[in-house]
Order: C-alpha cells, then structure tokens, then sequence
C-alpha cells in the first residue's frame, strides 16, 4: 500500500491527490481546523487535525511524505515541533515545496538550480533555512522550488471581473509562473522516478512582465485592461511590494531533462485560456 503524508494539505498539495486517489493511494493530509477536514475527508483524503492530534502514527504509515508548509520566524512548524519523529521516518520519498525566492534578485537574467540563494527578502532567507533543516533530517528528500502558482480559483479573472484588478508596472520586472496541474505532474513523476537529494525548478517556459497577463487575462474576457499604476507612486501593502522586489528569470531544464516533463501549459496565455474554457 502506498501512503502520501502531505503535511500542509494546501492548494499545490491537493492537485497532486487528484492524480494518486484515483490510482489507489492513500493520502493523509493535515489541516488546521475541523471545517477544512471534513471538506477533505469529502475528497477522499484522510484529515489530520495538527496541530492536535498526534502524528506518529500517520508517519509510521507513510511510505512518502509532502512538506507544503511554509516556514516562518522561528523556521518550519512541524519540523520545530516533531523533528526527531520526522527524522526517523522511513519514506521511499520526500518533498518539499519550496519557492524560487531563495534566488534572490537577479535584474532579470536567468537563473537555474545552481544558482547560489541569495535571497533578500525574509521569506525567502526562511525557506532557505527551511530547505537546509530538511536537507539534515537524511530522509530520500527532493526539493522543489515553485515559481507563482496559479490555476483554477487562482487566475486573474475574478478580480477582472469584480474590477479590482490592478496593473501595476515596474519597468523590467519580470516573474516566472505555474500552473498548479504541472506542479502535480512533477511531483507524480519525481515519485516515479525518485532521485534523492535532487533539486528541481518548476515553472513554465514564458517569464513574463505581470502587467502583460493582467492585459492578455482581460482581452479573453473582452474586458477594458485596468489603467497602468506606476510602481514607484502605486499604493501596495508592504507584502505585494516586496514581490516586486525581485526580478529574474527561472530556468526549468531539469524537470524535461531528468523527469521527462512536457508542460500542460508551457505559458501563462495556454494556462489562462484553459482556466477560462474550465469556467474559472
């Protein structure tokens, strides 16, 4: 029997059950609260309350395990709270979901999984302190660093609709992006093909400034694109202007060349229009 122990049962998280449930897995997701168990007991993945109930047994049982939690001050929840218990573990595989932040600010030139981390912001400097308390637990660990993920429930389109999108423009900003279906399918495919200790980048082919998808999203709606806002004078909150402060391009070789991917949606515009045939 195999047995997926996602820790953080999150959006990214579930598009990977969809695609190991039906294939006859068993998938134990913890949760925070007891509304969202039942919404993922209704899935068909088995909740786990944490924290509150005890997870020793769940990773007695878990033959491959998913980190999606992301770390905070005092570094990763879980790891701060059942280290040595997680340590123990015995996964044929591990993941963990990290985010291309860890790269820092490269003005816009590529950058791939040999890049030093060189972060500037704080959440970035956490993950990858959060890879590093991973990395020296000795489990078969995979990490995968996740440009901006989008996909159904996630897409520009609501906000368009309801105008309150925004176009928000820094000359030469750009950002790398995926579609959270491709994040599921490089998951499946590390865990076919495992290879511990191996990093990968998962974005799509098409870095791209965020006011050109904010434009091309409102042109599949037949919708005005919202006027330009300047970035140095647009008022952000603290946490949308520190995206702003990074810029780079991220390349994704590795996961066609070592897993054999071949993107569902190699750039934002075939990710959009599927979101918006799905009726997103």
């Amino acid at each position: 029997m195999t047995v997926l122990l996602s820790l953080g049962h999150g959006y990214s998280a579930q598009a990977l059950a969809r695609l190991l449930l039906p294939q006859g897995w068993q998938v134990i997701g913890t949760t925070r609260s007891a509304v969202k168990a039942a919404d993922l007991a209704a899935t068909g993945v088995e909740p786990l309350i944490w924290p509150g109930e005890p997870i020793a047994p769940a990773l007695a049982r878990a033959t491959h395990i998913l980190s999606s939690i992301a770390p905070g001050a005092g570094g990763d929840p879980l790891l701060a709270a059942h280290r040595d218990e997680i340590a123990a573990a015995a996964p044929r595989w591990a993941g963990y979901l990290s985010t291309t932040g860890v790269y820092g600010d490269h003005q816009g030139s590529w950058v791939d999984e040999t890049t030093p981390l060189t972060a500037g912001t704080q959440r970035g400097k956490w993950r990858i302190k959060a890879e590093a308390e991973w990395q020296a637990l000795g489990l078969p660990l995979h990490i995968f660093r996740l440009a901006g993920i989008y996909g159904p429930g996630r897409g520009p389109f609501a906000k368009l609709r309801e105008g309150s999108a925004r176009r928000i423009v820094k000359p030469g900003q750009v950002f790398s992006r995926i579609h959270v279906e491709d994040i599921a399918q490089v998951l499946a495919a590390s865990i076919a093909r495992p290879d511990p200790g191996a990093v990968y980048n998962l974005c799509d082919d098409d870095p791209a400034p965020p006011e050109d998808v904010i434009d091309h999203a409102a042109h599949l709606l037949g919708l005005p694109s919202p006027p330009a806002e300047d970035w140095d004078s647009a008022e952000m909150t603290p946490m949308a202007r520190s995206f702003y402060a990074e810029s780079k391009r991220v390349r994704n070789d590795r996961i066609k060349r070592d897993l054999g991917i071949r993107l569902l949606y190699p750039d934002y515009r075939s990710g959009l229009a599927a979101l918006l045939r799905q009726g997103d």
